[in-house]
């Protein structure tokens, strides 16, 4: 809606030029919106549009008369009070073609993990032997007072970056025995 107005005013702009006095027209400040027209010569007579409403007539005279600047004020008030958003759209490109675009794109699945984090959450306490060697068989530098330890203050990450696999393991081994683990 928005381009249809801008490119629409931008046509009326450039059949309807204001003729403007001669001094107006050689200020260097003012080219943008000055005439190429010769100020003697009356302007271009309106194209016919038909039988149109006269009240849109006169609309479209009025905006004829506006300069450059004044009209991309207009567009810009009319976009403010009829809260209309600014949508890109390449020039030449049909309007089917981004609907097309849209709905031969493939759906975006979301990636699947492959480094895990296995954290051990919690266990029964009729197991904790059970648990504390296996941690001690996992972890081969640990003593089996900080294998106890480390059991003792969950939660604890058991292993960092492993792959899907080994974590499916851990997992497997730790629920096995009696104990929660949770892959990140």
């Amino acid at each position: 809606m928005a381009t249809r107005c801008s490119s629409a005013l931008r046509a009326i702009a450039r059949t309807h030029r204001v003729a403007r006095p001669s001094a107006f027209a050689s200020s260097s400040r003012c080219l943008a919106t000055a005439t190429a027209t010769d100020p003697s010569s009356p302007p271009p007579p309106p194209a016919p549009i038909g039988a149109a409403d006269p009240k849109l007539n006169k609309i479209v005279d009025d905006i004829s008369g506006l300069t450059l600047l004044q009209a991309a004020d207009l567009v810009a008030l009319l976009k403010s009070r009829l809260n209309i958003q600014e949508i890109a759209m390449p020039a030449a490109a049909p309007a089917a073609a981004p609907a097309q675009a849209e709905a031969e794109a493939p759906e975006e699945k979301p990636k699947e993990k492959t480094m895990f984090n296995v954290t051990l959450e919690s266990f029964d306490a009729a197991v904790k032997p059970k648990i504390i060697r296996e941690v001690k068989a996992m972890i081969p530098n640990l003593t089996l007072i900080e294998a106890k330890k480390f059991v003792e203050s969950l939660p604890q990450t058991l292993k960092t970056n492993v792959n899907k696999e080994d974590a499916q393991k851990l997992e497997k081994t730790f629920k096995d025995i009696g104990a929660v683990v949770k892959l990140d």
